[in-house]
């Protein structure tokens, strides 16, 4: 084919990718935005209506609250509706497909880090590894399976979808995997913050000045790194099956010393940027802030929408 009938138009497809930049940012600038008002907002009320969250009014607001990163989603979906908004193109669909075969080892593979640091803790002169509280908090949910039900909607279902189905595949629009999810788990940890001052969570037993205070806020970022391995795998399924395998595993473990905290968060850091490595990028031969559905070859010329 003659190369004059090749060209590009790169001044309009530059407009393009800037166009779905701001798009992007715009949109995560609202799921922020909405995320942390509805969040803060409700623990706050939690906060002055004080008494524990197991056994008082308060327990309406700080479920409410946990919900905010959903909000959040929600924010977006119907602002992207109303604007005819593409999806990212780093976007995971949660459809029927081989990827779904990743969730069970990722589950497995989650619960396995807090289990191998639980037992490196305890190596190191930590607690004895033991479920004995694992079974009493099990037992005081009413068995198996309102805990487990508990523990699937208490952070995996009420904030995965806001923070990797919605924030993270607009954060890889410009940054890379490591990049995005370092970013997303700094916001993720500060947003936990006032979780410290709701009487009967967990965060408020660790006591912000404390060692195991500044060690839970760590710990989210190596999570937040799982999570956004686990999402690119197979979706939203996979970083909420992650989520869960992590929480469930520290539940049943009981753990609240300081040693087995730093050696989670050293166990997770180290699979999580060991994976990451390993996992080359999808569509690697267009920039990662590029949209693959705006490029299109047609007769006699390559053209940018």
């Amino acid at each position: 084919m003659n190369n004059q009938f090749l060209h590009t138009v790169p001044m309009k497809g530059k407009s393009v990718t800037s166009a779905t930049t701001l798009h992007h940012k715009s949109s995560l600038a609202v799921f922020g935005a909405v995320t942390f008002a509805t969040s803060w907002g409700f623990w706050l009320i939690a906060i002055v209506l004080g008494g524990s969250v197991k056994n008082s009014a308060s327990v309406i607001p700080y479920v409410l609250g946990g919900f905010g990163p959903v909000f959040g989603a929600i924010a977006v979906r119907v602002r992207r509706s109303r604007l005819g908004e593409p999806a990212p193109a780093r976007t995971v669909r949660l459809r029927l497909s081989g990827r779904l075969f990743w969730v069970l080892p990722l589950l497995v593979m989650a619960s396995a880090t807090v289990l191998t640091a639980a037992l490196l803790a305890d190596r190191l002169g930590g607690p004895a590894l033991s479920f004995a509280e694992g079974r009493s908090l099990m037992s005081d949910a009413g068995g198996p399976v309102p805990f487990f039900v508990g523990m699937l909607v208490a952070g995996p279902l009420s904030e995965e979808p806001g923070w990797r189905g919605t924030a993270y595949p607009r954060l890889r629009a410009s940054f890379g995997r490591f990049q995005a999810g370092l970013l997303l788990g700094v916001v993720w940890a500060i947003w936990h913050l006032p979780l410290f001052f709701v009487s009967g969570t967990l965060q408020a037993k660790f006591g912000l000045i404390s060692w195991n205070g500044p060690l839970f806020v760590l710990s989210v970022i190596p999570m937040a790194l799982l999570t956004g391995y686990a999402y690119e795998r197979a979706g939203v399924a996979a970083s909420m099956a992650v989520h869960f395998g992590v929480n469930a595993t520290i539940a049943l473990l009981d753990v609240k010393a300081p040693l087995m905290l730093a050696c989670i968060v050293a166990v997770q850091a180290i699979v999580a940027i060991t994976l990451l490595a390993r996992q080359s990028d999808r569509q690697a031969d267009l920039p990662v802030h590029a949209d693959p559905h705006l490029h299109r070859v047609v007769t006699g010329s390559t053209e940018t929408l």
